[in-house]
C-alpha cells in the first residue's frame, strides 16, 4: 500500500518545522563568540546565546546584529525574549545545568 504524496502547504510547513528544529538546535550549541560575554570574560567558550542579557540583545538590536549565521541566531534570540517566551530555552538550561551565572565571572 501506498500512502498519498503530501500536499505542497503540507510540505512547507514541514520545511517550517524542520527550520525551527534546526534554528533551535544551533541556538543550543552557540555560545557567545566576543564582547563582553565572549570567552575572554567567560571561558572557555562563551555565555550560550540564550543566556545573554535581553539589554545586551537590544543593543545589538538598536546598533546592527552581526552578519551571517550569528546576527540570525541573536536576532532570534532576542525576539523570543522580548516575546517573553525566555521559558523554550530551559531545555537548553537543564543540559548544562542550569543558567549561565553572569555575576561571578572569575574576576
Amino acid at each position: 500500500m501506498t500512502l498519498p504524496e503530501a500536499e505542497p502547504e503540507d510540505r512547507g510547513e514541514d520545511d517550517l518545522l524542520s527550520r525551527m528544529a534546526e534554528d533551535m538546535a544551533a541556538i543550543g550549541r552557540t555560545y557567545m563568540p566576543f564582547g563582553k560575554f565572549g570567552p575572554k570574560d567567560y571561558p572557555p567558550h562563551g555565555v550560550p546565546i540564550y543566556d545573554l542579557p535581553a539589554e545586551y540583545l537590544g543593543w545589538f538590536a538598536m546598533k546592527g546584529f552581526p552578519k551571517g549565521r550569528l546576527g540570525e541566531l541573536l536576532k532570534m534570540v532576542h525576539q523570543m525574549k522580548a516575546d517573553g517566551s525566555d521559558a523554550v530555552f530551559d531545555v537548553f538550561r537543564r543540559q548544562r545545568g542550569g543558567r549561565t551565572s553572569l555575576r561571578n565571572k572569575g574576576r
